[in-house]
């Protein structure tokens, strides 16, 4: 449980557990399962079905010990004492959650090295940010998921250095820029304090500008004081003016104001476009962006390649492309340049065979975040030739994250009756909530055609009857882009 102590008394058969410190009712978690327990450093173990045990222990062992040490010099003391993390079934609704003391995280996040470290490292920052000081009302949730957003950045950048912190938050303010096209610059969801009013969905708060939004005005405010190791400080003594409080967001600018008297005098809370009202209340996107030239290094090989698969002619192109060996690439980078190439499809077809001429093979051995980007690019192009690597994905992937984009894109496009058929197959190991999200989405997506058994529908099963039953939501929800850690 998300506590710092348990006792079991098998007599009983009864576990008591205790938790010192106040904690929002939305932390308190429970787990129950075939679950083992591993040490991977002084005050951290993972918990994991014995299948996961040897990996979950490799992968971490010795790391969240770095992690939680760099945070600690950074913004104060850790006080929940343990920092265990539990690894369930890759049908848990969300990537993870900071429930103190025993993070819960998603088990497949495993197959991808890079995801894994940015995902826990930002629950290690939840401790502080979220945890210890705690959004008063959740139309202010930046101020939890900004700042830990915030947090993680700088614990990457003491332990793995700018370049890598500069390459993650550009391959995540790229998907913010995604959603802000799908959504519009005027969605009431892009404000930082979004109200809840008719017309929004509470659960559309879990979305980038939460996180991605929220983290550049905490940048902005950063680079106001002028040296991130002062803003370390403020941010210390604000944890430990509000610790086991909930606060908003007046609270944390009161403080910054007090914290930096020089800034107040200067009244750069109403600078003209940057007043710190219009950063909170302005639809649309971030005011300013941090500057991220210390992750070019990193960034500018993605760039470049990109540019070669849209160059002309296109076989000296492809040959050129074929020597850049993006198998040593950091995960970020591949799935980056996979990004840029989403966002210019529908490509041209002779474009789209040659990319998986060149990498389909290559792509199919690596991690689910890139596999899910590539197979994207396949369902957006009705690249036949790939589609049962669509279909052996959903036949094996159970999390929301790498269902619904395919789902979404294979019922935007050509491919509604593949989506029913492999639905109707996989329906049963997917976890409730996604399954019905799933129905909305092809229910929404379902044509004359399909209705009738389409080519490629499971003619025998009538899957719109099971599709179109009670349990289908009344209206589709956009989730492409919007999968977040917690």
């Amino acid at each position: 449980m998300s506590a710092t102590r348990s006792t079991y008394v098998e007599e009983e058969g009864v576990y008591r557990f205790h938790m010192e410190h106040p904690v929002p009712a939305y932390l308190v978690a429970l787990v129950a399962g075939d679950l083992q327990p591993a040490d991977i450093g002084p005050r951290s173990r993972v918990w994991a079905e014995p299948c996961l045990l040897p990996t979950a222990t490799s992968k971490l062992s010795g790391a969240v010990e770095q992690w939680l040490s760099a945070a600690e010099r950074l913004y104060g003391p850790y006080v929940w004492g343990r920092y265990d993390i539990v690894f369930l079934p890759p049908s848990f609704p969300i990537v993870a959650m900071e429930n103190p003391c025993l993070t819960f995280i998603i088990s497949s996040i495993l197959e991808s090295d890079e995801f894994l470290v940015i995902d826990v490292i930002h629950e290690v920052a939840h401790s502080w940010f979220g945890n210890a000081v705690t959004n008063a009302t959740w139309e202010e949730m930046w101020l939890s998921e900004g700042l830990a957003t915030y947090a993680q950045r700088r614990i990457t950048t003491e332990t793995y250095g700018a370049a890598f912190t500069c390459l993650e938050t550009a391959f995540r303010l790229d998907a913010l820029h995604r959603q802000m096209k799908l959504l519009g610059e005027d969605s009431p969801v892009s404000k930082l304090q979004v109200k809840l009013e008719p017309g929004v969905n509470p659960s559309h708060l879990m979305n980038l500008f939460t996180y991605e939004k929220g983290y550049c005005f905490v940048y902005y405010l950063s680079q106001l004081c002028g040296d991130p190791q002062r803003f370390d400080e403020f941010l210390r003594a604000y944890v430990d003016k509000y610790k086991f409080t909930s606060v908003v967001a007046q609270d944390l600018l009161d403080s910054f104001l007090s914290f930096f008297p020089e800034l107040k005098e200067q009244s750069v809370d109403c600078r003209a476009g940057l007043e710190f009202e219009r950063w909170l209340n302005a639809t649309g996107p971030p005011l300013a962006e941090p500057d991220l030239s210390q992750g070019s290094s990193l960034t500018r090989p993605v760039e470049a390649l990109f540019r070669l698969w849209t160059a002309e002619p296109l076989d000296q192109a492809a040959a050129s492309a074929s020597a850049i060996d993006i198998s040593k690439w950091r995960t970020f980078q591949t799935a980056l340049f996979l990004d840029r190439l989403l966002d210019g499809s529908p490509l041209p077809q002779e474009v789209v065979t040659s990319l998986s001429q060149c990498y389909s093979s290559l792509l199919d051995s690596m991690n689910a975040e890139i596999r899910i980007r590539w197979l994207q690019i396949v369902v957006r192009n009705d690249y036949y030739p790939d589609l049962h690597r669509v279909r052996r994905f959903l036949e094996s992937q159970m999390s929301r994250m790498y269902t619904i984009p395919l789902y979404e894109d294979l019922c935007t496009g050509a491919l509604k009756s593949f989506a029913l058929e492999v639905f109707y197959q996989t329906q049963g190991r997917l976890h409730p909530n996604l399954r019905r999200t799933i129905q909305q989405i092809l229910s929404q997506g379902l044509g004359p055609s399909a209705e009738q058994g389409g080519a490629g529908a499971d003619t025998d099963a009538d899957p719109p009857a099971l599709l179109l039953g009670d349990e289908a939501p009344s209206s589709a929800i956009s989730l492409r882009d919007v999968n977040v850690s917690a």
